[in-house]
């Protein structure tokens, strides 16, 4: 699944070839690609039509479109986009040939020749329309609005995170994909941060001072910054920019899909071990697990 680099190239390629174009008209080729829009394929079309995209956002995981209104009143509506595993918005021209998994295409009504598509292999994704939250100035969408800021806005609360973590009596791990703690981490970036920080994904929250909270969180801000600078993690031809170019931040990873190879810090071999259906890696000298407690 992408996670907040890899949707944050996204957002920036949409900002760039997409927003502030006025759709002419909008083909579902796939119904499942709108399933969220519970209207319909052809209510999704009629509303999209002659509205204009406004700037491309971004919260955690979740991008979204707001709809221009006239005036200076907030956005009424706004589309949300939820890639799933394997979905792409790519802007290509009108003459380039369809894509095997091409689900919607959105035409604009101006001269520059390209058109927005989204393609989607395995279906897990899909663009919908919502009601944004009354009065705010980036047109949040409504559904996504208990999602907690992400440690890449600079509205995110340092303070009230720690806070938070402390009060969860849960895991380390467990509390970074929280979503409505801290949006945007994933698998792969959560076990990176962990082992940048010397941490641990079981350790308890509760066990965490306020000088190693802020440590991790300065490096869950490295790690994403070093992975926007390259395009992302691509593991397979499945993750793109609107482009279609992949991310090379693969190349640099420290702890993700490291099983047996050597620490880089220290040398011991890295361990990997299920977790939540899917897989922690970590050191097991720089990253000690936590101690059992005492009955």
């Amino acid at each position: 699944m992408p996670e907040l680099p890899e949707v944050e190239v996204v957002r920036r390629g949409l900002a760039q070839w997409a927003c502030g174009r006025t759709v002419a008209d909008v083909q579902v080729l796939h119904p499942r690609a709108i399933r969220r829009h519970l209207a319909g394929p052809e209510d999704f079309a009629a509303q999209l039509a002659g509205r204009r995209l406004g700037t491309a956002r971004r919260r955690g995981k979740y991008l979204w479109l707001p709809l221009e209104t006239e005036g200076p009143a907030a956005p009424d509506r706004a589309i949300l986009a939820h890639l799933g595993m394997s979905g792409q918005l790519l802007v290509q021209p009108h003459e380039a040939p369809d894509e095997k998994h091409l689900r919607i295409r959105i035409r604009f009504d101006d001269t520059a020749g390209t058109e927005l598509r989204f393609v989607d292999q395995r279906t897990f994704g899909g663009l919908s329309l919502h009601d944004t939250v009354p009065g705010d100035p980036e047109g949040l969408p409504d559904v996504i609005a208990h999602i907690a800021r992400d440690p890449l806005d600079p509205a995110f609360d340092d303070e009230a995170f720690h806070a938070a973590l402390r009060r969860r009596r849960t895991t380390l791990k467990r509390a970074l994909l929280d979503q409505s703690l801290i949006s945007g981490v994933g698998n792969i970036y959560a076990d990176e941060a962990l082992w940048r920080s010397r941490l641990h994904y079981d350790r308890p929250t509760a066990t965490l001072t306020r000088p190693r909270s802020a440590e991790l969180l300065l490096h869950i801000r490295e790690v994403m910054n070093e992975a926007l600078a390259v395009g992302g993690t691509s593991f397979d031809s499945l993750y793109v920019n609107v482009n279609g170019e992949s991310g090379y931040f693969d190349r640099s990873l420290d702890a993700y899909g490291r099983e047996d190879e050597p620490c880089r810090r220290c040398g011991t071999a890295m361990r990997r071990r299920p977790w939540m259906n899917r897989s922690s890696y970590f050191c097991p000298r720089c990253q000690r697990p936590p101690r059992p407690r005492a009955a």
